[in-house]
């Protein structure tokens, strides 16, 4: 098959779309499909690896396509198509595709035969997807990432709440109606959709976990580039740093484990609008020894080594539709504690690899001060961990992608 994927974020923006997109788009490739991906083009100050902000050229991918060379300028197994971006006012890291410039890719689009296209955020990538898919004459599928109702409130204070959830629930019935078929990453967060009014056929499709590249990470090496002695209690939480994820929820539990376990550290990787307030109310509580941000580290050796470093690790977001970093957490093999609630419920399953806590501060801190204090436990979840990870395959799940797209051809 022939995918275009269109989405107004990927990498180097760290956040879980961009690892869905890349897990998915990875294996497509290595299953002989042709993938091309179109993504914002964040520009020198954006590149945190090689060839992120190196500049498309349509004429020489075009060509490398015909090749059957789909590798391009950013050393993946698919193509990838930069558009100029401009910033975006209420969260600095985002970028706002440059539509003049996506259809200016149409007629270039046009001659490459693609079946399917998947447009994977809502924002311009969306209705720039709707028009191209018009043009190309092919179906539209559209990932639905985030749980849209429990965000804006966190981003536009000014706007009572109840307002910004009745606009979040009709912009989401307005866009997935627009569209052939949706992919939802959980069952809850097709249970919202449902429940707001979405009649659009979907299928639950997870992302998976690319096990090969989740090799051991040196947790020991991390702790001394960063001057963590070696038998210190370390939790660790990977993610965004944004007012959504709940990480405060986090810092106050930290305030009551140190009040057990006074050397505890929090090693939280990750960069985001929130940090600033999160670093502010760890002096409030007390935590200038306690707490550590490292910001955001290169996905295949430091965050690795960072994941590894931890005797367990927290999360707490109450708006994940799956919540990736706990299955990344669990395939290396660190154990987890966390609260269960929407994607989250269907990524843990007491007793392997995690402990599950109320949505409680109390309860969370009890629960993280009963593993830390166990170390049998922590052998116990981290052998669990491991074996129900592999459960997770990205293989697997891109296997069920397939048969959406073949549905959806079909059907067009």
């Amino acid at each position: 098959m022939r995918i275009l994927m269109l989405s107004d974020v990927y990498f180097p923006r760290v956040n879980g779309v961009s690892t869905s997109i890349q897990t998915f788009s990875r294996e497509l490739a290595g299953k002989g499909h042709r993938v091309t991906l179109i993504a914002p083009d964040y520009g020198a100050a954006g590149g945190r690896a090689p060839a992120y902000g190196a500049r498309h050229d349509p004429q020489r991918a075009d060509a490398a396509a015909t090749r059957g060379d789909t590798t391009g300028a950013e050393s993946e197994p698919f193509e990838i198509i930069r558009v100029p971006s401009r910033y975006l006012p209420i969260d600095p890291e985002d970028r706002i595709l440059r539509a003049r410039r996506l259809r200016a890719l149409r007629p270039m689009l046009a001659t490459r035969g693609y079946q399917v296209l998947h447009i994977q955020t809502p924002f311009v990538a969306h209705y720039a997807g709707l028009g191209l898919a018009r043009k190309l004459g092919i179906p539209v599928v559209e990932s639905y990432h985030t749980f849209f109702e429990h965000y804006l409130e966190k981003y536009v204070p000014l706007v009572p709440p109840s307002w910004l959830r009745l606009a979040a629930r009709r912009f989401s019935v307005s866009q997935c109606a627009a569209v052939d078929y949706l992919v939802v990453p959980s069952r809850a967060m097709l249970s919202v959709l449902h429940d707001y009014g979405v009649r659009t056929p979907a299928k639950v499709i997870p992302t998976g976990i690319d096990l090969g590249r989740f090799s051991p990470g040196d947790g020991a090496r991390f702790r001394r580039s960063h001057g963590i002695g070696e038998n210190r209690p370390v939790l660790v939480h990977v993610g965004r740093l944004g007012h959504e994820k709940n990480i405060d929820f986090l810092l106050r539990v930290l305030a009551r484990v140190k009040r057990e376990i006074a050397d505890v550290l929090l090693v939280i990787a990750g960069e985001g609008p929130a940090r600033a307030s999160l670093e502010a109310l760890g002096k409030k509580l007390g935590l200038k020894e306690q707490l550590l941000f490292v910001g955001y580290l290169g996905r295949d050796g430091p965050l690795k080594d960072c994941y590894c470093a931890g005797n367990a690790f927290v999360f707490a977001s109450r708006t994940e539709t799956q919540g990736l970093v706990l299955l990344e957490a669990m395939a290396l093999g660190v154990p987890v504690v966390s609260t269960a609630v929407m994607g989250t419920k269907e990524v843990l399953k007491a007793g392997h690899g995690c402990l599950i806590a109320d949505d409680d501060e109390v309860d969370f801190a009890d629960q993280t001060l009963h593993l830390l204090a166990d170390s049998s436990l922590r052998a116990t979840l981290s052998t669990r961990a491991l074996a129900y990870a592999n459960t997770w395959s990205a293989p697997l799940l891109a296997d069920r992608m397939i048969d959406l797209y073949e549905t959806v051809i079909g059907e067009g």
